[in-house]
């Protein structure tokens, strides 16, 4: 009888995947055909120019946005979708654009914030708005940055009261008043049409509550106004497709009716803000890590050494398998963190950090072992693994650094052994 061979395993284009939908499928499939025919080449002209040219109105970066609205992939393509069904459907879509650019599916999904808030508020003029414009998420300050994470008032320093930042709201009357500054880390801040504040905001008896905390609220303001300006676009070492930047308010007014958030239900809608966003981290951290994954296999296929294709060595095999083995895990901490945010009774932003910060921090590790095995080639701009390099380290900082975000995570579970008994023998 004839030598038996097992047969290759099955395979999607995220890898070790199966089960999918022809719907599901035909979806990834057109955002891979996206990422590959338009971000990767874009992203990679977007890296190469100078801040000041990289987002002017005839660059080749508003061509991505025009072409992502095209796409048809925005805010409603999980409407009507089981809540399952809509947490994998958004890991194919996210993880397929972080696969392409990761500068860029940030823009993307920072450009959804204040047109998604629109929609949960269920108001026609912010509907209006937002619909059609490219938005921002100002949620960080120079002086108050990690501070806007913290939920509890345990968490701050023994007397002292939450930081209340550069960038505040006054309620007064029928009008909030908006002053200060945002960071310069807000994505598309140079470049948004309307923005989502996430800042401080004081009801007419101050900033905080008995305990400390902040009060806070999130405003949707567009930033053709009077009293709005911008600062530069910054030079980065790597996202650089990603325009951020400052933005100024002077006494800028609004209507009361434009905060989709106040001092009631504030803190949970900044949760789940912060959970979103953790989410969508993730799940580009997915795209990135196989997308560097998947150059290192090609190269180890081609380069020759001591006789030998890379790829038929033990060390390299070994190299590869260790690699593969974290992106799937990567992958499926992505698809497991939005899966519980979407379906639990209670989810919690803290536990989203934690995903985020595990999928970016063993993303780092394998995009950093696929330039290792390029060797000095993968060092020169010819090769696109030195610009994946530096998107991955720009990422361990960016919606949280891991460090904080592991802290916060550690700080929950301790507090839900203690009062909660969870895992208590």
């Amino acid at each position: 009888m004839g030598e038996t061979k097992p047969a290759w395993p099955y395979v999607e284009l995220s890898g070790f995947d199966a089960g999918f939908s022809e719907e599901e499928r035909t979806i990834q499939q057109g955002v891979h055909r996206f990422a590959a025919q338009v971000m990767r080449p874009l992203g990679r002209e977007l890296d190469r120019m100078p801040s000041e040219n990289a987002y002017a109105p005839n660059s080749p970066f508003w061509d991505f946005h025009r072409e992502l609205q095209k796409l048809g992939i925005g805010p409603g393509i999980e409407a009507g979708v089981e809540a399952r069904a809509a947490a994998r459907l958004e890991s194919l879509v996210v993880a397929e654009l972080g696969w392409g650019d990761v500068g860029l599916a940030v823009s993307a999904g920072a450009g959804e914030m204040p047109i998604r808030a629109a929609f949960a508020s269920g108001q026609k003029e912010l509907i209006d708005m937002c619909a059609g414009k490219l938005g921002c998420w100002a949620a960080t300050q120079p002086d108050r940055g990690s501070d806007g994470l913290l939920l509890y008032s345990q968490e701050r320093f023994p007397g002292s009261k939450g930081n209340v930042g550069n960038l505040y709201a006054k309620f007064i009357g029928e009008e909030i008043v908006i002053n200060g500054q945002s960071s310069a880390w807000v994505s598309n801040g140079t470049v948004a049409q309307v923005a989502l504040l996430d800042i401080a905001a004081d009801y007419g008896d101050g900033f905080h509550d008995e305990e400390g905390n902040t009060f806070g609220c999130n405003v949707i303001v567009p930033l053709d106004i009077r009293g709005v300006s911008r600062g530069k676009p910054l030079e980065k070492i790597g996202k650089r497709p990603l325009p951020q930047g400052e933005i100024y308010f002077d006494n800028v007014r609004v209507p009361r009716r434009f905060a989709v958030a106040t001092r009631d239900d504030y803190p949970s809608k900044h949760a789940m803000a912060w959970a979103h966003a953790g989410t969508a981290m993730s799940h580009i951290a997915t795209g990135l890590a196989r997308a560097a994954y998947e150059l290192a296999l090609s190269y180890v296929n081609q380069r020759v050494q001591g006789g030998a294709l890379l790829a038929d060595l033990q060390l390299t095999q070994y190299r590869v398998g260790a690699m593969g083995a974290r992106v799937e895990a990567i992958k499926v901490m992505a698809r497991h963190v939005a899966e519980y945010t979407k379906i639990s009774p209670q989810p919690h932003p803290y536990f989203t950090a934690s995903g985020k910060a595990y999928c970016n921090s063993e993303m780092f590790t394998v995009v950093n072992e696929a330039l290792q095995l390029f060797g000095g080639v993968g060092l020169t701009a010819a090769y696109p693994i030195e610009k994946l390099l530096r998107d991955a380290r720009s990422m361990q900082i960016e919606d949280g650094e891991n460090h904080l975000l592991f802290m916060h995570y550690g700080f929950l579970m301790t507090r839900l052994n203690r009062f909660e008994a969870w895992g208590q023998s």
